[in-house]
C-alpha cells in the first residue's frame, strides 16, 4: 500500500511495538509514505493516549527513524486527535506535524469503540446513538481544525446498526467535510474488528466520491503486523468506486498521488 498514514506507537498505552517494526513491515508492503498518527494527549481518557509531556519524545522518535529509513521510506508525523468538545487542546492544533487526524471515539462521555463500555449499546436507541455520532463528525468538519477524518463510520464497530438509512444519518456530516476539503481516511482496522469491513463502509465511500471528497489510506496498526494487513481489501473498494489518487501532506499541506 503506497500510502498508509494512520499508525501508532506504544506512548499510547495500547499499542505495542518498536517504531522501527512498524517501518520494516510497511517497506516489506511497499509503502512509499508511511505516516504515525499515534493518541493525542488530552486531559480526559489519559489511559488511552501519551501523556503532555511525552509529545517531545513522540515526536523526536518520529523525527529520528524519517532520518534513519530516508532512502527507503518517507516517514510523516502527525497526531490523531479526538475531537470532544471543551478537551481539544492548543498544544496540539499548533505541534508542527505533518497533518491532524480528526476522529470521534466518545459520545458525551462513553467510549464507544472500547469493549468495556460495549453493554451500554443494549440501553440506548441506536438510531438516536449512530445520529449522534455523525452530528460530531459533522462539528468536526465544521470546526475545520483537522486534516483528515479518522474512520468515518467508527459507530458501527460491534455490528449495531440503524433502522435508518446509514446515508441518510451521515449526509451532512459528508457535505461538511466535503465544504471543510477534509480527506476522508479509508482504514482497514474494522476489518479486525466484529463488523469486519473498512471503514468507511462501501455506501458512504460512494457518496463521498460522487461529492469529490479526496481519499487516503491507514492501517489503524497498534501493533506491527498490523500495518498493510488488509491493503489489497482496501485498495480494491477505493478504485472499484472510481478513486485513482490519495493524499499525502507534507507540513500541513495535501498533495495527490496516484495509487
Amino acid at each position: 500500500m503506497i500510502v498508509d498514514l494512520h499508525n501508532h506507537t506504544a506512548l499510547c498505552n495500547h499499542a505495542e511495538g518498536e517504531i522501527s517494526e512498524y517501518v520494516e513491515m510497511a517497506i516489506k508492503a511497499g509503502t512509499a509514505y508511511l505516516g504515525f498518527s499515534d493518541h493525542a494527549p488530552m486531559d480526559f481518557d489519559p489511559k488511552y493516549r501519551m501523556s503532555f509531556e511525552q509529545m517531545q519524545k513522540y515526536e523526536s522518535d518520529v523525527l529520528q527513524t524519517k532520518e534513519k529509513y530516508k532512502d527507503k521510506i518517507e516517514i510523516l508525523l502527525g497526531y490523531e486527535v479526538d475531537y470532544l468538545e471543551g478537551h481539544i487542546d492548543e498544544r496540539i492544533l499548533n505541534a508542527k506535524v505533518d497533518y491532524l487526524i480528526g476522529s470521534v471515539h466518545f459520545i458525551g462521555d462513553w467510549g464507544f469503540d472500547n469493549p468495556e463500555f460495549i453493554g451500554r449499546y443494549e440501553n440506548e436507541n441506536i438510531d438516536e446513538i449512530w445520529q449522534k455520532y455523525f452530528d460530531a463528525v459533522e462539528m468536526m468538519a465544521q470546526s475545520r481544525l483537522f486534516d483528515i477524518v479518522g474512520h468515518i463510520d467508527l459507530i458501527k464497530i460491534f455490528k449495531y446498526l440503524p433502522k435508518k438509512t446509514i446515508l441518510e444519518i451521515a449526509k451532512n456530516a459528508l457535505l461538511a467535510i466535503k465544504k471543510a476539503e477534509m480527506v476522508l481516511e479509508v482504514n482497514m482496522a474494522g476489518l479486525r474488528k466484529p463488523i469486519h469491513e473498512p471503514y468507511p463502509s462501501l455506501e458512504i465511500l460512494q457518496e463521498a466520491y460522487k461529492l469529490g471528497i479526496a481519499i487516503t489510506f491507514g492501517s489503524d496498526a497498534h501493533k506491527p503486523e498490523q500495518v498493510s494487513l488488509y491493503a489489497k481489501e482496501v485498495i480494491e473498494m477505493a478504485k472499484s468506486v472510481g478513486y485513482t489518487q490519495c493524499a499525502i501532506f507534507r507540513g500541513r499541506k495535501k498533495e495527490m498521488i496516484d495509487f
